[in-house]
């Protein structure tokens, strides 16, 4: 079975730092560029970070360019957001995602599997 599974979310203080991980099981992600996602309550979907095949290229959402980055490990199927300095509003549920094309993207429709994710909340 196919699947991606996200953890190291929770609750953290403003400032504070968590990072988090996404594992594959079934497959292999070096055919994958990956993307992390969050959701807000009551807002849409939006692209934090993505990063290609075999890292060569990252990107990040302007909101959290400087604070996140994201690697990736092959040999350990897994691929990481390390979050610093977070903000209240960097609280959402946070999902991993995967894209057979070789390129980055920030839209949700370019990405074709997803996790279930992992809740971050940022408060004092």
């Amino acid at each position: 079975q196919l699947q991606l599974v996200e953890s190291g979310g929770g609750l953290v203080r403003p400032g504070g730092s968590l990072r988090l991980s996404c594992v594959a099981s079934g497959f292999t992600l070096d055919y994958y560029t990956i993307g992390w996602f969050r959701q807000a309550p009551g807002k849409e979907r939006e692209g934090v970070s993505c990063i290609t095949r075999r890292g060569a290229s990252t990107n990040y959402a302007d909101s959290v360019a400087g604070r996140f980055f994201i690697s990736r490990d092959n040999a350990k199927n897994t691929v990481s957001l390390q979050m610093n300095s977070l903000k209240p509003e960097d609280t959402a549920v946070y999902y991993c995602a995967t894209t057979p094309d070789y390129f980055c993207s920030s839209s949700v429709s370019h990405f074709t599997s997803w996790g279930q994710g992992t809740q971050v909340t940022v408060s004092s």
